[in-house]
């Protein structure tokens, strides 16, 4: 009895000598306090933070006026013709976002479609035409390559929507090469074909396209220089003013 009367004294005589904290010891503690809770909220932002999805366009419709696209209300491009290809741009990565082409300025859409656009990868919207149906058209989702070539190696993808002039083969020449002796690294491409990324080693070429068997050149591009690295998609286009060439042929970039 007597020891616990004991503790008790000196539990209040300890209470009564304590001090108060004085004002900056109490600052710095309020400050300790609040940064951790801001180091909490940012951990807890970047724990929940959702890459988005790049997205671009491709028009490749002969028979469709201006449009702009957008994914989700958002707009991706505008007043784009024929043979535009837009850069990426960057949209929410959603699984079931709404993808709409309207005549420049119109709500009303051409065409529409849900996509899967996945968050940290590139896509492409393409707007082809419906053969089967006058003034319709069909709009797929291409999922493009993100990460460059292996070192020493490019990748090239072709689109062939040259539609009057049908399946192609396309070689690519090395300087100092010729057609006859190139294999080509794309035969009997159809129209209306998507074909996988191809890789091959990087050197200085030109690009040729034939119609499929053919050995004559009906296109050829100014020289690609490729270091390594490179992935590309190719459109391949049908010319609207001219015969020679009968096809065009739009190299864009997909990654370095």
């Amino acid at each position: 009895m007597t020891a616990h009367r004991n503790l008790h004294i000196e539990n209040s005589r300890r209470s009564r000598n304590a001090r108060p904290l004085s004002l900056p010891a109490l600052a710095a503690t309020v400050l300790l306090s609040l940064a951790a809770a801001v180091s909490l909220t940012a951990c807890q932002n970047v724990a929940t933070y959702v890459q988005p999805s790049l997205v671009r366009v491709i028009d490749a419709s002969y028979s469709a006026p201006a449009i702009d696209v957008s994914v989700e209300n958002q707009q991706l491009g505008a007043n784009l013709g024929l043979g535009s290809i837009t850069a990426y741009g960057t949209v929410t990565a959603e699984g079931a976002a709404t993808v709409s082409v309207a005549p420049v300025g119109s709500t009303s859409a051409l065409v529409s479609t849900t996509a899967s656009l996945l968050a940290g990868q590139q896509h492409t919207v393409f707007l082809t035409d419906n053969g089967a149906t006058p003034a319709s058209y069909n709009l797929t989702i291409l999922t493009d390559q993100l990460t460059p070539a292996p070192n020493g190696q490019s990748a090239f993808r072709f689109l062939n929507q040259a539609l009057k002039a049908g399946a192609v083969d396309v070689y690519l020449v090395p300087s100092g090469a010729t057609l006859a002796n190139t294999v080509p690294i794309v035969t009997n491409l159809a129209a209306g074909a998507v074909s996988a990324y191809i890789s091959f080693p990087s050197q200085s070429v030109t690009m040729v396209i034939t119609p499929t068997g053919v050995t004559t050149s009906k296109y050829s591009s100014p020289v690609i220089a490729l270091y390594g690295g490179e992935v590309r998609t190719v459109l391949i286009l049908d010319t609207k003013l001219t015969t020679n060439p009968p096809v065009n042929a739009i190299l864009t970039d997909d990654a370095d």
